[in-house]
């Protein structure tokens, strides 16, 4: 299995950030790729299709989902991306000085249709488009 995490600190408290991204739809409130997102519940599952800037789509599932401690986590279903089993978490803390926060997106999956370092690059770019939005939003 292969894994990306990354982080971004941002001079903001945590709740405030959490409050913008904190939902299951609303990435197109703060990351710049992805242009519509769609929840449907199908079941005991829920499910989001992004539409990507340029074309294309993404389903994903929430696996878990907890306001109290500003974290989720989702499943890919279907993408263009070139990995399968992808499974990742969204969080947000609380700095420990208690000034601002740090967001710590991360994912594990298999390569597919690429080479482990190709499919590592495309995700860790997704990850960081978004935390350099979060930056221009909130500042840091």
């Amino acid at each position: 299995m292969a894994n990306v995490s990354s982080t971004v600190n941002l001079p903001v408290p945590a709740q405030t950030v959490w409050a913008a991204i904190g939902q299951f739809n609303a990435l197109p409130d703060w990351h710049p790729a992805v242009e519509k997102s769609e929840v449907k519940q199908e079941g005991s599952d829920r499910l989001r299709t992004l539409s990507l800037v340029g074309g294309g789509t993404i389903v994903e599932k929430l696996e878990a989902h907890d306001d109290k401690e500003r974290v989720y986590s989702y499943s890919i279903q279907s993408s263009p991306l070139p990995v399968t089993n992808y499974q990742a978490t969204l969080k947000v803390r609380q700095s420990d000085s208690g000034i601002g926060c740090t967001v710590e997106w991360s994912s594990e999956f298999e390569a597919d249709g690429a080479n482990e370092s190709e499919a590592q690059k495309a995700v860790r770019g997704i990850y960081e488009a978004g935390f350099q939005n979060l930056q221009k939003m909130f500042g840091g």
